[in-house]
C-alpha cells in the first residue's frame, strides 16, 4: 500500500514581505555600474551650458557687427533691458506667475486623467477595445481645432485655457503608460500570482514598478506639451501671461519682448523638466 505524500506547498500572503521582495527584486541588477565621466553632474552642467553660450556669443556678434539689423534681431542686452523694464513695472512676474499656474493646473488635471484612462486601457481588454479607437481619433485632432469649441463652451475665462493645456498633457501620458502596461513581462506577472498577488496587490507590487520609467517619460512629455499648448491657450483673448506677451509684442512691433518671452518659456520649461527629472531619479531608485 502506497503512502500518500502530504502537500508541501505554502501559500505566501499577498502583502508579505517575501512576496514583495521576490517580485520587486526579480530582474534587478544589484551590481552598481561605475559612474562615467559624462554622467558626473558637473560635466553635464558645463556641457549643457556650452551650446547656449555659443548661441549667445553668435547672437551678440551678429547684431553688433551689423550682419543682422537690430530692428530684426535686437542685441542680448536689449532683450535683458526689456525684461528689467517689465520687472520694474511689476508686469513680468505677473506674466510668469499666471503662465506657470495655468501650466501646472492643466498638466496635473491632464496627467491624472491620462493615468486613469491608461490603467483602464492597459489592464483591461474590454477597456482597450472600447476606448482605444476613439482616443486614437481624438489624438489626431490639432490643438488649435479645440479653441473655437472651448470658447463656445467655457467662454474666455481660465477654464478654457486650463482645459486646452490639460488636453495637451493627457495624450502623452495616456499613450506611453497604456502601451507600457500592455507590455509588462508576463513572466513577472505570473511570478507575482504564484505568491497569491491579485488585483490591487498585483498592480502595486508588480505592474506599477515595471512601468514607473514609462510613467515618468510620459509625464515629461506631457509637461513639454503643456508649455506648447500654453501659448495657444493664452491666445484665447488673454490679458496676461507669456503667450499674451508674445501676441501683444508682435502687435506693437517689440521684437525684444518677443525674444524675452521665448527665452522665459525655454527657461521655465527647462526648470520644470529638471524638477521632474529629479523626481524620476528618486522614484527609479526606490522602485527599480
Amino acid at each position: 500500500m502506497s503512502a500518500s505524500i502530504p502537500d508541501q506547498r505554502v501559500t505566501v500572503p499577498a502583502d508579505s514581505r517575501e512576496a514583495r521582495e521576490f517580485v520587486a527584486g526579480r530582474g534587478r541588477n544589484t551590481d552598481a555600474a561605475p559612474r562615467g565621466l559624462w554622467s558626473r553632474p558637473g560635466v553635464r552642467l558645463i556641457g549643457g551650458l556650452l551650446v547656449p553660450v555659443v548661441i549667445l556669443v553668435a547672437w551678440q556678434i551678429a547684431t553688433t557687427s551689423g550682419l543682422v539689423p537690430t530692428y530684426r534681431l535686437p542685441t542680448p542686452a536689449s532683450v535683458f533691458t526689456a525684461g528689467v523694464e517689465l520687472a520694474e513695472r511689476g508686469q513680468l512676474w505677473t506674466h510668469i506667475a499666471i503662465s506657470v499656474q495655468r501650466v501646472l493646473l492643466g498638466f496635473a488635471i491632464g496627467s491624472l486623467i491620462g493615468l486613469a484612462i491608461a490603467a483602464i486601457v492597459g489592464l483591461s481588454k474590454l477597456g482597450d477595445v472600447l476606448l482605444s479607437p476613439t482616443l486614437a481619433a481624438l489624438r489626431a485632432v490639432p490643438s488649435l481645432a479645440w479653441v473655437p469649441l472651448l470658447i463656445l463652451w467655457m467662454q474666455i475665462g481660465e477654464e478654457s485655457k486650463v482645459t486646452l493645456i490639460a488636453i495637451g498633457a493627457f495624450f502623452p501620458v495616456y499613450t506611453t503608460v497604456a502601451d507600457a502596461l500592455r507590455h509588462v513581462d508576463p513572466h513577472l506577472v505570473e511570478a507575482g500570482r504564484s505568491f497569491s498577488l491579485r488585483g490591487w496587490s498585483l498592480f502595486r507590487t508588480v505592474q506599477l514598478p515595471a512601468v514607473i520609467p514609462s510613467v515618468m517619460s510620459g509625464l515629461r512629455l506631457a509637461l513639454a506639451q503643456s508649455w506648447l499648448f500654453l501659448v495657444a491657450a493664452e491666445l484665447i483673448a488673454s490679458s496676461m501671461g507669456l503667450g499674451f506677451l508674445l501676441d501683444d509684442s508682435q502687435n506693437n512691433g517689440r521684437v525684444d519682448r518677443i525674444l524675452l518671452a521665448i527665452v522665459l518659456l525655454a527657461l521655465l520649461g527647462t526648470i520644470t523638466n529638471a524638477i521632474l527629472g529629479f523626481i524620476e531619479r528618486r522614484l527609479l531608485k526606490r522602485w527599480t
